[in-house]
């Protein structure tokens, strides 16, 4: 018998998609912020009609989006060294810019 309440078949997880993250997510980092600059010049009507959330949402959405882009580049260097580890090759270095020493 089939209905609601039979066991649902079971299926293996399909593998992680794998592309430009890192790419992908400054982009939408600058999607939202120029929303944001986009509405900031309609505060008024935004404010008179009960809409500033949506500026606030862009805002929040491309400070968050700073975020993203911190997370996915240090995941990105780590995914890198952990692959040069296996390979038996020398771990790539941090891509952060070292300190001048003026």
């Amino acid at each position: 018998m089939t209905g609601l309440f039979t066991e649902p078949t079971r299926h293996e997880a399909p593998e992680p998609l794998e592309g430009p993250v890192v790419g992908t997510i400054i982009g939408g980092t600058v999607i939202w912020f120029a929303l944001f600059l986009v509405q900031l010049p309609f505060y008024g009507w935004f404010d008179d009609h009960g809409h500033t959330w949506w500026l606030w949402t862009c805002l929040a959405g491309g400070g968050l989006g700073f975020i993203g882009i911190w997370y996915v580049r240090r995941r990105d260097a780590a995914i890198k060294r952990a692959r040069a580890a296996e390979a038996g090759a020398h771990p790539v270095p941090d891509q952060s810019p070292a300190p001048s020493a003026d």
